[in-house]
């Protein structure tokens, strides 16, 4: 290579390596504003306009439809969002999984789990034998269901728990909401439970929520407005009493034909009552209708309206029965953690008494 070729390309080389040195000063800038992007990406959510995909308009609407939190989100299908809030699938999954990294929704250890569980409240029905039925009262965070014929004594274990969810010892005004879809409710009851309890009827009537369900839509509609109440009220709800839980169901849904559609609704109705226990730490009641199965030749043929839907989605379920010289019997059919077993009782003006 000659001297002259040599002086050529050293001012070539020069500028190749300012070149360089300029790209990595801007790589060098670069470097911590995507330090930082990443940095935003993997801040976990503390809101709902917190997660991606939400913005103003948006968290809006999922208020309107009742996804106030995370955990409302977390818990959500896809689907739901979608027509809650007007957003694309794709958004509604990114959404749910936001939701749930921030959440760090997994496993726990069953000491964490029972650490969890020394939060769960009972509310004692006033009777020995039941209460002792139950493992001491009806459980918090559990939905229980008392099925039986007419006459059995379903609504009369609505109405008490309704009194005596407000003997509950450090509650501040304990709340019972009452869905009333048989036009079953009676104050006149409450007040004769609440003198037999020692407690003024009239503070005990101000402290129950009632509403009459017209359908099954209205009655699922009244179940999700529960949440309203505890966020919007303020109010200490603890017990939610469904009185009954099929009577609509069982009369729109007519025939083979519909059975698939009625039991998708209910179950979607038993979930929401599931989360609001869960969510809530209160106890969910709900009375349900029974039927006569034609193919039993021997013992009882009653069976339970719902089937399996209803059975899964119940903790705790009671059959209630007639027995002998008018007295009541209740029978511990299913529980998580209690044997079976029977109680005898007789329900008077004032409360249950002892057989």
């Amino acid at each position: 290579m000659s001297k002259q070729e040599t002086v050529l390309m050293e001012p070539e080389m020069e500028e190749e390596t300012e070149i360089e040195e300029i790209a990595e000063e801007i790589e060098e800038v670069k470097e911590p504003k995507a330090r930082k992007s990443k940095m935003e990406t993997e801040k976990k959510a503390t809101s709902v306009i917190d997660l991606p995909g939400v913005g103003a308009a948006t968290a809006e609407k999922l208020a309107a439809a009742g996804y106030t939190d995370l955990l409302s989100i977390a818990v959500s299908s896809p689907g739901e969002l979608v027509e809650s809030a007007g957003v694309s699938e794709a958004v509604a999954r990114k959404m749910i999984q936001g939701a749930r990294d921030s959440m760090e929704m997994g496993f726990e250890s069953g000491d964490d789990l029972m650490r969890r569980r020394e939060n769960v409240e009972r509310i004692t029905i006033g009777n020995e034998a039941v209460d002792k039925l139950l493992g001491g009262g009806f459980e918090t965070g559990a939905i229980t269901e008392a099925f039986g014929e007419f006459g059995s004594g379903k609504t009369q274990f609505g109405h008490l728990l309704s009194v005596r969810v407000q003997m509950m010892k450090g509650e501040k005004n304990p709340v019972a909401v009452y869905i009333d879809t048989e036009n079953t409710f009676r104050p006149e009851r409450i007040k004769q439970f609440a003198q037999g309890q020692n407690l003024d009827p009239e503070k005990v009537l101000k402290n129950i929520k009632v509403a009459r369900a017209f359908n099954s839509d209205h009655q699922m509609l009244l179940a999700e407005k529960v949440e309203d109440l505890i966020k919007k009220q303020g109010l200490n709800v603890k017990l939610v009493v469904v009185d009954s839980l099929t009577a609509h169901f069982r009369a729109e849904f007519i025939g083979r034909g519909t059975l698939a559609v009625r039991q998708q609704k209910l179950n979607k109705h038993m979930h929401t009552l599931l989360k609001l226990a869960d969510t809530y730490n209160l106890a969910v009641f709900v009375s349900n209708q029974v039927m006569a199965k034609p193919d039993v030749f021997f013992g009882d043929p009653t069976q339970a309206i719902g089937g399996h839907i209803v059975a899964h989605a119940s903790t705790y379920r009671i059959y209630l029965r007639k027995g002998k010289k008018g007295s009541r019997v209740a029978k511990l059919v299913d529980s998580p953690s209690m044997p079976e077993g029977e109680a005898a009782f007789y329900v008077d003006t004032l409360g249950l008494r002892d057989f």
